[in-house]
């Protein structure tokens, strides 16, 4: 693949007609040469870190049997994940499922920023293109995105083989689980591996916001990894899709209230001592200790021994800071107890759960790099 092809997406031209758009954000585990794999061996770049496996073959025998155009991305998420918002922490991952990524661990807001232009933006404005030109033919599109999803995480089996994820917007999702249900061989989840109330992904810009019909489409990769079983899920989705997109109600611009934003009003009515009353900056410090707490608990994935080496700082340390905090102000709180604040969960619990064994590489890194023990 050229340099050239990997910085512009695959457009699969299709049939406006069709009323749909299918998209693919990851599509390849592409890079070009310059970027050396990001320092990672080439077996990481067969995972699902890299790209969404079977995802892309998928994605083109549905375009194929709808009639529809298409958009593919052609590099690959750990360069920058274009199904994330540009102000996500997460958009340039610089450990990816107990995976450090050298050439992402010390990257700069200029190189960010080369990429966005590079990569991400390219892609975006092909989505965004596709979408002005079906309106400009007074056809709505419904927008379809496929991915895939391992088949187990840190330990635990995902029994789903299929699961369709969505926001508020729930007019394609729920007839589309109908349908696929009436095989009773499958398994299909709602809203699962992952809740579809993403803000500032791929949907979220492009569909969510707009009012489109969408569906995100995760399908475990141990069931497309092969093209021939990829082009038979394309083929299954098609022919549960037809039904849907032939009903004039999906084609119709309709807003929605996001989810996110109805969870967020709901915890500022439940907080009893909201710290943004008085605006002070003691106080915008408490709102960002309680996010970046909320996100280390929800990135479960992401191991302490990889914070320590990348950051010199993880979860106990933050709890042993709070700890400090409350005994500077004479206040009692015991060590399990600030563990337990910062983990949600008490801290034995939390390493039986999620805590993976160090690699060598991890203990290396630590013992070489990190003057804080715990």
């Amino acid at each position: 693949m050229t340099q050239a092809s990997i910085e512009e997406p695959e457009i699969i031209d299709g049939d406006i007609g069709s009323g749909v758009i299918i998209l693919c954000d990851h599509a390849t585990s592409a890079m070009p040469p310059e970027y050396a794999s990001l320092g990672l061996p080439a077996a990481e770049l067969e995972r699902h870190i890299a790209f969404d496996i079977g995802a892309a073959d998928t994605s083109r025998k549905l375009a194929h049997a709808l009639r529809a155009p298409a958009i593919l991305s052609r590099f690959s998420r750990l360069l920058i994940d274009p199904n994330r918002g540009t102000d996500d922490p997460t958009l340039v991952m610089r450990v990816a499922d107990g995976a450090v990524v050298p050439g992402n661990a010390r990257i700069d807001d200029k190189e960010i920023e080369a990429r966005l232009k590079r990569f991400y933006r390219p892609y975006d404005r092909a989505i965004g293109a596709a979408i002005a030109n079906s309106l400009a033919a007074g056809i709505v599109p419904a927008i379809i995105s496929i991915h895939s999803f391992t088949p187990s995480l840190q330990g635990r089996a995902r029994p789903w083989h299929c699961g369709l994820l969505f926001d508020a917007d729930e007019r394609i999702a729920k007839p589309l689980i109908a349908a696929l249900a009436q095989d009773k061989t499958l398994v299909i989840g709602a809203n699962e591996p992952y809740d579809g109330a993403l803000e500032g992904d791929t949907l979220d810009r492009h569909a969510g916001r707009p009012g489109l019909a969408n569906v995100l489409v995760e399908i475990r990769q141990d069931l497309i990894s092969a093209r021939h079983d990829a082009e038979a899920w394309g083929e299954r989705l098609a022919a549960a899709l037809r039904g849907i997109l032939a009903d004039p109600g999906i084609h119709a611009i309709k807003l929605h209230a996001s989810r996110v934003h109805t969870r967020h009003l709901a915890a500022a009515k439940d907080e009893q001592d909201d710290p943004m009353q008085d605006g002070s900056m003691a106080a915008l410090e408490v709102v960002v200790f309680r996010r970046l707490v909320a996100h280390l608990r929800e990135r479960s994935d992401l191991q302490n021994i990889d914070l320590m080496n990348l950051a010199g700082f993880c979860r106990n340390c933050l709890s042993n800071w709070l700890k400090d905090a409350a005994d500077a102000a004479g206040r009692s709180l015991s060590k399990e107890e600030s563990r337990a604040l910062v983990y949600g969960m008490p801290y034995e619990e939390w390493r039986a759960r999620f805590q993976k064994e160090a690699t060598p590489a991890q203990k290396a890194a630590f013992a070489t790099g990190s003057s804080h023990r715990h």
